[in-house]
């Protein structure tokens, strides 16, 4: 507890009780957050309601304070976050991501939005909604955003041209007025940001206020750009393209996925994808790991992390704490798939910790069947013989994974900080400053720790 970083966002309070607390905004339906508008809570899950609300509403608070309007949200799957950007808080969104079927599905969700506004409008005679706010349509952009790439290569993928990447070319200083939005947790980690002197890149350009990221020809401007659980390398791979390309003025980042990283010991950790057939850069960089990214924490002795210490620091303290206290059916899940893991390693002695993804209700399921389901995600035959006897005396040991899951457990907040302790002393050694917040409730959103960096333009910029 003493090596971490606190959890618990400003004004919530850790339950003392066996129920976890749930965030006022799902009080009074816990499907749907009452601080949300209703157009942005279509097809959208009650945790990522509270992520995108509140992300979104830091991003814009970043953008008013670097006096940036354009954003870029990478990892933007169906596009839920860039529609409240977009059509929320009137920013200019640009989302890339890699799955051609999200990026699909995002451009649909975006024509039933426009569809129901312009219903509201026609029924209300107004063209000024509630929750609305006057802005662009959101682009998307198919890319696989490659951590070997470099920045130059990243704003091709998003269709800017640079035609001289060596100079930044000036435009006019546009005094913009602050739109205040709530929101007391993002205000307080912006204020100190904004108070830190920040080196770094030099910034000699101020934004083209009509400039965008379209396939077409278009003028450089600054942008904002963010990523929400960003998997694995791709958090990484966006805080070295913010200390590297001069039209990135500030950062928020939420990271995912740690036990994906690479490292020198782990360069191609399971569960890694290769980039598409289609999206291979042409220009590429040394290959740098996703940790350590600091050169402080590459000179600790013994400061290298295990896959298995990656992937426990992906679990979540107070869900698990609500299992144990109510003894939740729910835990005989980690004995399934230890002794699965045992017969698995038996067949195939070099497949370890093989990704068989979750389960449905495996709790409710017989270990034949839970066997049946897992067996063939990792290539062998759901109806591999097993021994019962042998799997009934696993089973019996549920007790003791358990305790060796909940030690393990106790380690995991230990490892995020010191991932993100890296990332923080990367920046720092690049001249920037940064704040490391929680933000989302961490009873509903686990990985709830956004890194937050700014770049302050020179004065005589405007």
């Amino acid at each position: 507890h003493a090596l971490v970083f606190p959890r618990m966002p400003p004004g919530h309070r850790a339950p003392d009780h066996v129920a976890p607390v749930k965030p006022e905004e799902f009080l009074s339906n816990s499907s749907q957050s009452s601080l949300l508008g209703h157009i942005f809570r279509k097809h959208v899950k009650p945790k990522k309601q509270h992520e995108i609300r509140k992300l979104g509403l830091m991003v814009k608070q970043l953008c008013d304070q670097t006096h940036c309007s354009s954003v870029v949200d990478v990892g933007s799957g169906q596009g839920h976050l860039t529609r409240f950007l977009s059509f929320g808080l009137g920013l200019d969104v640009t989302g890339i991501e890699a799955d051609t079927n999200l990026v699909s599905m995002a451009s649909i969700f975006d024509q039933q939005l426009l569809s129901t506004l312009a219903k509201e409008r026609q029924k209300s005679g107004t063209s000024r909604l509630p929750h609305v706010a006057p802005g662009p349509a959101p682009r998307h952009v198919v890319g696989w955003v490659s951590p070997r790439a470099t920045w130059q290569v990243f704003l091709q993928q998003l269709g800017r041209r640079e035609k001289d990447s060596e100079s930044y070319p000036a435009g006019p200083c546009q005094k913009r007025q602050r739109v205040l939005v709530s929101g007391q947790e993002s205000a307080t980690v912006l204020q100190q940001l904004g108070e830190i002197p920040s080196a770094g890149t030099r910034q000699d350009s101020a934004i083209h206020p009509n400039s965008s990221f379209g396939i077409k020809e278009a003028s450089s401007s600054n942008f904002v750009l963010t990523g929400l659980h960003a998997c694995g390398d791709l958090s990484a791979t966006l805080l070295r393209h913010f200390a590297n390309c001069p039209y990135i003025q500030g950062i928020t980042s939420v990271a995912c996925c740690y036990m994906k990283i690479t490292t020198m010991e782990n360069p191609m950790p399971p569960g890694v994808m290769s980039p598409p057939l289609f999206d291979h850069p042409k220009e590429e960089s040394l290959s740098e790991y996703g940790y350590p990214m600091s050169e402080w924490v590459r000179g600790l002795p013994r400061h290298q992390l295990s896959y298995k210490a990656r992937e426990g620091a992906c679990h979540a303290l107070e869900d698990y704490l609500h299992r144990l206290r109510e003894e939740s059916g729910l835990l005989k899940t980690h004995c399934y798939r230890a002794a699965l893991e045992s017969i698995i390693r038996a067949e195939k002695p070099h497949l370890r910790r093989a990704s068989i993804q979750t389960i449905k209700k495996a709790h409710m399921l017989s270990f034949a069947e839970y066997a049946r389901l897992g067996l063939p995600r990792v290539g062998l035959p759901g109806d591999l013989p097993i021994d019962p006897v042998h799997v009934g005396t696993m089973l019996k040991q549920q007790d003791r994974v358990i305790v060796f899951f909940s030690l393990a457990l106790l380690l995991a907040p230990v490892v995020e900080t010191l991932l993100l302790l890296d990332r923080m002393l990367f920046l720092q050694e690049r001249g920037f400053q940064s704040q490391l917040a929680p933000l989302f409730d961490p009873a509903l959103s686990p990985r709830n720790l956004v890194l937050v960096a700014v770049k302050k333009a020179d004065e005589e910029a405007c």
